[in-house]
């Protein structure tokens, strides 16, 4: 028998466009497709589990192709409690145009400021 690795990451997958895959050093959420209503309550579960290890939290938005105003107002909620808590949070680069917009119309024009800020270094630190 082999060793076994001190820590093996952690991937939690639903039939939904939410992953999460938890590391040793940081927590990843990718969200894909059309992220609304139908998600929220996963998404909700993945950002407190991120935040409350206290590790850096990434969250890509690469392949979204939707965010409603729920995905939107966790996503900031959890922006919110990285910064209180001092968890390291970044929206990873390139966000696609049409999430900036939707930010935007939103009116979160802050958080969108915040990606748009860090894409060409291809990080978003929302911290």
């Amino acid at each position: 028998m082999g060793a076994s690795p001190a820590f093996a990451p952690q991937r939690m997958e639903f039939d939904v466009p939410v992953a999460f895959e938890r590391e040793e050093e940081l927590s990843w959420i990718r969200l894909e497709g059309e992220v609304g209503i139908g998600s929220a309550a996963e998404l909700k579960d993945f950002l407190i589990q991120a935040l409350a290890s206290g590790k850096k939290v990434r969250v890509s938005l690469q392949s979204a192709t939707e965010l409603d105003v729920t995905a939107v107002e966790l996503l900031w909620a959890a922006l919110r409690e990285a910064k209180a808590s001092g968890v390291a949070f970044v929206i990873e680069a390139p966000v696609p145009p049409i999430i900036t917009s939707a930010l935007l119309q939103a009116g979160f024009d802050e958080f969108a400021k915040d990606m748009d800020a860090g894409q060409a270094g291809g990080e978003n630190p929302c911290q």
